[in-house]
């Protein structure tokens, strides 16, 4: 009976501790997958790969955000009446089902006017190291506060937005929720519509599964490409989640852009003169949608785009086999696009300010 209890003890001591081992184990390499990015949300990365060092990565899959705050924010992204109009919204500018932009050249703002420059994506805009192609804004909550004053784009001001707001009780309630606080403020309004568009990331694209170890994921035309792409130097200034936006480089390296001299880009806000004709660096996600290209829109082409870019930025006349291939490649960044149900807006009532299309 005693041999039998002493065998009983000990290969239940022997399951504790080979549980524990496997415990810490688990617990170890979920510490390394797990990333942290962005404002209060916790990502994961995919599977570890022998392409975990290549110099772009896998867009980590978000969970664990504030869900309130999320809904607040889509119902504001989608929310007319922050316009002096009651018409434009920030989806006008950065359409969700057209890759986050609008595919003009140039945004349609208030009373018909045009913007001056191309409206840049806003999926994966949280990998940016700044907002807006001059990068005057420091995050998405400082840049979201910028369209609603502009008067070329929703031409309205902070404390008219407010005041719609706070005189629709639906929205007092949902402030208070996610806030806790009796009144909106214009810090509350911008902070949730940037709650939402962090959430607006495109993961598992062909070329992250390749990353992830899945090889038949890309073709060897679309894998020549990105060997291209890496050999004559795109890599430099595209690279990361995002594949660019990490960055300020000046548009005309190699050779001076003359297409566009009029936009100063980076030099608007640092006033230096080697800032001038400097931009941030659009991102690449999901490029084949957000056509037309460049700051100046000077282009319709993916094609051509590449063209330019090996031009001016590299110095370089690439045969049409590699741009055609390139082109390929840039084909296999489009991602999961956000799926994104349509808001239901609470109705204004007699003490919410009318709209103005003067």
């Amino acid at each position: 009976m005693l041999k039998m209890k002493f065998t009983g003890i000990t290969c239940l001591l022997a399951f504790i501790v080979i549980n524990a081992a496997t415990l810490a184990v688990t617990a170890a390499d979920e510490s390394q997958r797990q990333i942290g990015y962005g404002r209060g949300g916790r990502m994961q990365g995919g599977s570890v790969s022998e392409r975990s060092k290549e110099p772009i990565q896998p867009i980590p899959m978000s969970f664990d955000w504030n869900s309130a705050k999320i809904e607040l924010g889509k119902k504001l992204f989608f929310e007319p009446r922050l316009s002096k109009s009651g018409w434009i919204t920030c989806n006008s500018c950065h359409n969700l089902s057209t890759g986050g932009a609008d595919n003009l050249p140039t945004s349609i703002g208030h009373k018909w006017m045009l913007g001056p420059i191309n409206s840049p994506t806003v999926l994966n805009a949280k990998f940016n190291l700044a907002q807006f192609w001059d990068g005057r804004a420091k995050d998405l909550k400082e840049q979201a506060k910028g369209p609603i004053a502009n008067p070329m784009e929703m031409a309205s001001n902070h404390e008219l937005a407010v005041n719609v707001l706070q005189s629709i009780p639906a929205y007092m309630q949902w402030f208070k929720e996610v806030y806790g606080e009796g009144n909106i403020t214009i810090d509350n309004v911008a902070d949730a519509i940037a709650a939402f568009e962090e959430t607006l990331t495109t993961p598992n694209s062909r070329f992250d599964a390749w990353l992830n170890g899945y090889d038949d994921k890309i073709s060897e035309p679309e894998k020549q490409g990105y060997d291209l792409f890496k050999d004559k130097g795109c890599i430099i200034c595209h690279n990361g989640f995002g594949i660019g936006g990490n960055s300020f480089q000046k548009f005309g390296v190699a050779k001076p852009y003359e297409k566009d001299t009029q936009t100063l880009g980076r030099y608007n806000v640092t006033k230096d003169e080697k800032d001038k004709y400097v931009f941030k660096v659009p991102l690449l996600r999901n490029i084949e949608l957000t056509a037309p290209y460049f700051h100046d829109a000077s282009t319709w082409s993916l094609r051509e785009a590449v063209n330019t870019m090996s031009e001016y930025q590299l110095g370089v006349i690439l045969p049409d086999a590699e741009k055609d291939k390139i082109v390929a490649f840039l084909k296999t960044l489009t991602g999961d696009q956000p799926s994104i149900i349509f808001p239901t807006l609470p109705p204004s009532n007699e003490n919410t300010p009318k709209p103005n299309r003067n």
